[in-house]
């Protein structure tokens, strides 16, 4: 029998030995392909010479041709071709196998691999680092969310036909011709100021007073010439109806001219250096005003993105809460320039200064004569406005620009300015502190003897059932192990580092390692690890996952400098259990009793609050991150502290000011209001208005 195991029969052969027979369509099939591929002797496919042989005469179908004898050598086994039947014999007994393709033996069943069992709990040497149990991919954060084509297409066209064109309309003005402007006045105020020291010191002799007094009015017509704009400015307040600084600068120009004239007759020296001294300070306020407004178009420009910043009343404890939302061009357009109320108390105070100027020179010109008169009147308006008050309100403006452009945020004007200065929480969500990338798995170490992907699913469920930064990560490597999730039951945050919860009727705990100590669990006490997750289950240290937290620096400096401001309170709105206080006090080195921390199911609610539509906007970002808005919170702030306290010094001085003129025009001491000691008392007013206004810079 074993003798035919390798031999071939037809496929027309076996079917006629079993009693089966073929139809004509199946005998013309079997004739093609026998013509097609006719079959080669064994010789031929054992590797023997190859013998001219005459080919064998097809049997007729309906007779059975008579079986070939054994041969006494077996040949090797032959490739197999066309339509045959091979007769093979194996662990399931003899058969036949149809095709041409040759079958292998199916092996024998092997048991299963034991998987290997995992190591035992061991105790942590002293210079432990974890590591992973098994290679995993390294979570890649998801890329970050940009609007819609549609929206981006929409957001670009608002800001061509808006803060673009405004720009280039900035840019054609240029700050050229101001920058020039201001160095040529400044130039004419040095002549002046020199020419009258040099002749207050006697080093002029005086035969030529009236060339210096010629020399004093040419420097005060060259600074009013290249302050053109300024008057021109100033009077165009007053046509409508509105009083400024440079309405105010006006009328000292003209006292100044007609004391000037005075000047000329009785051969003394003008106070054309202290006029000189406001002209060349105004022109210092519009150049930092059109720079700034340069800036603000420029960042808004170049977005990609845009949020906004506005707030939402009774947000946490009664207080409004600053919320983020999706921002409109027209939002800041609208309010760029709108006035302060600092600016209206200015305006009020320099109307009110010029009525008591001029009438102490109508005192002192009663008293005194119209020339006393007329000096009286103008030294008294260049004491009632020191110079340093016309970039009282510009400067901090201009200095905190200059640092928001950076960081791709903008004001929106005077009404985000107060509006961001009263008693408001800033929310934080996980994402602000450790954007995506910053939390990163450092190494896995499992214990006990229950498998790794069971771990590795009871943690990354129970992390998704909270929320917060880390459930990415552990779904990630939850679906690297090919686990699947587990139903979580009685979900529970404790509030101290840890969360909790019933799954396949096992009490599993996940938290830090202090958690996990007071909740009973046995933790070796030799871990040199900073920051790490635990899970117990059933009481039974598991697993224990290490981590690494990146310290941002724009997240930690937009947190210290939420919490060094007074009626700002940072409040948390994440799940994460791993932001305890502690942690944000090692991570950050802030005080953590600034920073509010809600319960966990207060948290929820605060984080489904939105910004509501059509609620105002206060500032604007075009970068992500938690410093752009940060920063122009404590900015509008501390540029409304320099603003309200210079606006206050700047009053004092000229207060006091305006006494002292009118009471030197009572007594009548004109020899007192010499152009020197008006010079020198603008310049010490200018020492604390220059400082206050550099208060921006520190935020």
């Amino acid at each position: 029998m074993d003798e035919l195991e390798n031999q071939e029969f037809s496929l027309e052969d076996i079917l006629k030995e079993f009693g089966g027979g073929l139809t004509e369509e199946e005998q013309s099939l079997v004739k093609e392909t026998r013509e097609e591929t006719p079959e080669q002797p064994a010789e031929e496919a054992s590797g023997e010479p190859e013998q001219e042989q005459e080919p064998e005469q097809e049997p007729e179908p309906e007779q059975e041709p008579e079986p070939e004898q054994p041969r006494e050598e077996e040949p090797a086994a032959q490739e197999v071709t066309g339509n045959t039947v091979r007769l093979v014999s194996g662990k399931f007994g003899k058969g036949l196998v149809r095709n041409a393709l040759p079958i292998e033996e199916e092996e024998e069943e092997q048991p299963a691999p034991v998987p290997p069992q995992p190591e035992k709990a061991e105790p942590f040497s002293e210079g432990w680092e974890p590591e992973y149990e098994q290679p995993i991919s390294e979570y890649t954060p998801p890329p970050i969310p940009f609007p819609a084509r549609s929206r981006l297409r929409e957001l670009k066209r608002d800001l061509v036909a808006g803060p673009e064109k405004r720009y280039y309309s900035l840019l054609e003005k240029g700050l050229g011709k101001l920058q020039t402007a201001i160095f040529f006045s400044a130039m004419a105020v040095l002549l002046s100021a020199a020419t009258t020291a040099l002749y207050a010191l006697g080093f002029i002799p005086p035969e030529r007073a009236k060339l210096m007094v010629f020399v004093q009015v040419m420097a005060m017509l060259v600074c009013a010439l290249l302050g053109s704009y300024q008057i021109l400015e100033g009077l165009a307040d007053l046509k409508n109806r509105r009083f400024s600084l440079n309405t105010f600068l006006v009328f000292t120009f003209l006292l100044c001219c007609a004391d000037s004239v005075m000047c000329f007759r009785e051969q003394r020296m003008p106070c054309c250096a202290a006029f000189g001294l406001q002209m060349t300070m105004s022109l210092w306020s519009s150049y930092q005003k059109r720079n700034t407004e340069m800036g603000q178009m420029d960042t808004m420009r170049k977005a990609t993105r845009l949020d906004a910043l506005g707030t939402t009343p009774d947000y946490y404890d009664g207080i409004d809460g600053l919320l983020q939302g999706e921002g409109q061009v027209s939002d800041f357009m609208d309010q760029y320039r709108s006035s302060s109320k600092l600016e209206k108390v200015i305006s009020v105070y320099a109307l009110v200064a010029l009525c008591i100027s001029i009438a102490a020179g109508i005192l002192a010109g009663v008293l005194h004569g119209v020339s006393m008169g007329i000096q009286v009147a103008a030294v008294t308006t260049l004491a009632a406005v020191p110079a340093s008050m016309f970039v009282t309100m510009s400067r901090p403006m201009a200095v905190l620009e200059r640092r928001l452009h950076d960081l791709g945020a903008v004001l929106c004007g005077w009404q985000g300015v107060e509006g961001l200065c009263r008693k408001l929480v800033f929310p934080l969500d996980h994402t602000d502190l450790f954007p995506g990338g910053a939390v990163k798995l450092n190494g896995v170490k499992f214990f006990g003897d229950r498998e790794s992907d069971q771990v590795v699913a009871y943690c990354a469920s129970l992390i998704a059932q909270d929320g917060g930064g880390l459930e990415p990560i552990f779904t990630h490597l939850m679906e690297s192990r090919n686990a699947a999730a587990y139903p979580v039951e009685e979900f529970r945050a404790y509030g101290n580092g840890g969360i909790g919860g019933i799954m396949n009727e096992e009490p599993v705990l996940v938290g830090t390692l202090p958690f996990l100590k007071e909740m009973g669990v046995e933790v070796p006490g030799n871990i040199r690890v900073s920051h790490a997750i635990g899970i117990s289950v059933d009481g039974e240290l598991c697993g224990l996952f290490a981590l690494a937290y990146d310290k941002v620096r724009g997240s930690a400096a937009g947190l210290a400098t939420l919490c060094g401001y007074r009626r700002l309170w940072p409040v948390l709105t994440t799940g994460d259990f791993m932001l305890t206080d502690t942690f944000l006090h090692g991570k950050f080195g802030i005080n953590p009793r600034k920073v509010l921390m809600p319960e966990y199911d207060l948290r929820r609610e605060l984080q489904e609050k939105t910004l509501e539509p059509g609620s105002p906007v206060y500032a604007m970002s075009t970068a992500e991150g938690l410093a752009p808005f940060a920063y122009c919170v404590t900015g509008a702030r501390a540029v409304k502290s320099a603003c309200k306290v210079g606006v206050a010094v700047h009053m004092a001085g000229g207060i006091m000011g305006i006494l002292m003129m009118l009471v030197l025009a009572v007594l009548g001491r004109g020899e007192l209001l010499n152009p020197v000691s008006m010079f020198l008392y603008e310049l010490i007013w200018m020492v604390p208005g220059l400082l206050i206004t550099t208060w921006t810079r520190s935020i």
